[in-house]
């Protein structure tokens, strides 16, 4: 398979990452490299040109990819030491940060993602194997009580096993893929289960990077996989498969409905993070010089490609004004550029397709009264770019308040109300549930503010506030189960009851 040119925007890249991109890019089934039903071309959005070629597969490619989870996971993996299994999980993490140059530049040329976003989760991803493998050790069950009847008739105990879920699927998003990848693939590994991965068709090199990892650190044939190809194809195939036990997915609310109804057949568990539309609530005390770059950057971190964006803003009249003046101040002066500049600060829309989207809800925004106090266009350079966006007068009923945009579109809206259940009702007017902050100086009025947000994850004077150890998931249609802690551990262990009459 030949390779495309591969352009930087002037900017260099790594020889190890030069190579990585000129070499082929086959699936990844039961240990080997194996070539797919055909091929697609990833391409660098701050450019809109051509990086390479992969393989992609469908329905075929993920039942060989099943057949060989199971088998590990009957074979070596399931019989293997939890110490060994840990150790295999700290080497691929040392594998991890030797190459985290590799990692980072791929997210940045596949995704378009600045540096500073890229060189920061791929340090957490080694943090998480790191968090994930020390935990294997501490997978345990607990002893109770026998039931009535039997201890009434002799000695009897009672224990619990917490054993591994099964074949897992895990279907990656495009907005953070080597992140995703491993917030998932860590813990199903920790707990003992086997995986097929389907990375993103926009984003899949970070992880096809990973697999080859995988294979260096020693982990048994089939234990991870990697099925590249569309959603309608291999993600499909995935969902549908009978010999899944579970599917973690990453992705829109309307996806996370198909995988479902999929996973009717065989009642496969299930793990949906999905869409977000986060409120942001400014206080009339808020420190403004917290709150201004803290609220810009919560709608436009990773261009607002992010689904714990906080893009409905509610700022108190008391200080609408100067906080409005203030992140479009923000958004005026934040540099657009490609992720390999230093100095970029917003990197593209991951397609044109998404780009159009965008800008449609932009026109569509102005047409329904929405007033532009910043950006709102698209530089005149190559690229899926579109700089920061801060609307005033919003309402409800704006489509900019009620669709997740996913891009970097903020929608402020005045109040006026001091009282908590008035504000709260604004914040939880919305379907989703996944994220949200309250900007106050009053610690009392923050505290009681975050009970009443419907939400996954609400933060104080900060936002996006995730970390390896912290639960992450949603409410509403934002998604079903928690990832990142042991919460997301406990997302691939089943809990087995087991009474013995001694």
């Amino acid at each position: 398979m030949s390779s495309a040119p591969v352009p930087f925007d002037g900017h260099a890249l790594s020889p190890q990452t030069a190579r990585f991109l000129a070499q082929p890019h086959p699936l990844l089934i039961d240990g080997r490299w194996v070539e797919g039903a055909g091929e697609m071309t990833s391409h660098d959005p701050a450019t809109g040109l051509p990086l390479t070629r992969f393989h992609i597969g469908g329905a075929a490619e993920v039942d060989r990819a099943v057949a060989a989870a199971r088998a590990a996971f009957n074979g070596p993996w399931g019989r293997m030491p939890a110490t060994d299994r840990a150790a295999l999980l700290f080497k691929l993490a040392r594998a991890m940060a030797a190459d985290a140059r590799l990692l980072t530049e791929l997210d940045i040329v596949d995704n378009g993602m600045p540096a500073f976003i890229a060189e920061l989760t791929t340090a957490n991803t080694v943090e998480m194997l790191d968090y994930y493998a020390g935990a294997v050790l501490r997978i345990e069950g607990t002893t109770t009580s026998p039931p009535r009847h039997i201890a009434a008739q002799a000695e009897a105990l009672t224990y619990t096993l917490r054993e591994p879920v099964g074949v897992i699927g895990q279907i990656v998003p495009w907005n953070v893929p080597l992140s995703t990848a491993i917030l998932k693939l860590a813990p199903a590994l920790a707990a003992g289960c086997t995986v097929v991965i389907k990375p993103s068709e926009e984003t899949p090199l970070s992880v096809l990077a990973l697999g080859q990892m995988v294979l260096d650190a020693g982990l048994p044939p089939g234990v991870v996989n990697i099925v590249n190809g569309l959603g309608a194809d291999a993600g499909a195939a995935l969902a549908n498969h009978p010999g899944v036990d579970k599917i973690s997915f990453t992705g829109s609310t309307a996806t996370g409905r198909r995988i479902v109804a999929a996973s009717l057949g065989n009642l496969k568990k299930i793990s949906l993070e999905l869409g977000g539309k986060s409120p942001v609530v400014v206080m009339p005390d808020a420190d403004l010089a917290l709150a201004i770059p803290g609220v810009a950057m919560a709608t436009f971190f990773l261009q607002g490609q992010n689904c714990m964006a906080g893009t409905r803003i509610f700022a108190h009249a008391a200080i609408h004004d100067e906080l409005v003046a203030g992140v479009s101040a923000f958004a005026d002066v934040m540099v657009l550029g490609h992720g390999l500049d230093a100095a970029s600060q917003q990197g593209p829309m991951i397609s044109a397709q998404h780009h159009a989207k965008v800008r449609g809800y932009i026109d569509g925004a102005q047409a329904e009264g929405a007033v532009l106090a910043a950006g709102g266009s698209s530089p005149d350079r190559p690229g899926h770019f579109i700089r920061p966006t801060v609307f005033t007068g919003c309402h409800r009923d704006m489509a900019i308040m009620r669709d997740e945009i996913f891009g970097p579109v903020m929608a402020v809206q005045r109040f006026e109300s001091s009282d908590l259940d008035t504000i709260a009702a604004l914040a939880n007017d919305t379907p989703f549930g996944l994220s949200g902050s309250v900007w106050t100086r009053d610690l009392s009025t923050a505290h009681r503010l975050v009970k009443r947000i419907r939400a996954g994850q609400v933060s104080i004077n900060c936002h996006g506030a995730v970390g390896t150890n912290i639960p992450f998931g949603g409410y509403g249609q934002s998604g079903w189960g928690r990832e990142f802690g042991q919460e997301g551990l406990d997302a691939y262990l089943e809990t087995k009851a087991v009474t013995a009459r001694l």
